[in-house]
């Protein structure tokens, strides 16, 4: 059982589905927790911010893409205790946006066919995800 007194973080988290049916994922960078695991583009919820909102904000910064609110499809959610704290992570999946996908928070961005995801390395509370990817797209 783990501890009630672990604060809950609330992290959203995008599957971007392009034309071919592959879905973009993105590397954990060197000196951040969890660096060289592989996990869906996306951040922590600011206070007072919307998720979907966050989730607009948090795909621009992370990979030059503008989206808009409409075009986010609420899909699955992940629900994971690590040591310190609680994680709440809403997936959403977006196959609309604008501008080019670039690289420019993470150590890698790759394109996977959702049969492939279980392939890469990802954080606890992504991997559970995989599945539900695999088996509903």
């Amino acid at each position: 059982m783990t501890d009630p007194a672990l604060p809950t973080v609330l992290v959203v988290a995008c599957a971007l589905v392009d034309i071919d049916g592959r879905v973009l994922i993105a590397q954990r960078p060197q000196g951040k927790a969890l660096a060289g695991l592989w996990e869906f583009p996306g951040g922590k919820v600011e206070p007072g911010e919307r998720p979907e909102a966050a989730l607009i904000r948090e795909l621009d910064e992370e990979l030059g893409i503008q989206v808009t609110e409409a075009c986010l499809a609420p899909f699955v959610f992940a629900s994971h205790a690590y040591d310190s704290f609680h994680l709440l992570m809403p997936l959403y999946l977006c196959r609309r946006w604008s501008g080019v996908v670039t690289q420019r928070e993470h150590a890698a961005l790759a394109w996977v066919k959702p049969s492939k995801l279980a392939d890469y390395p990802m954080p606890p509370a992504d991997a559970p995800l995989v599945a539900w990817l695999r088996d509903l797209l």
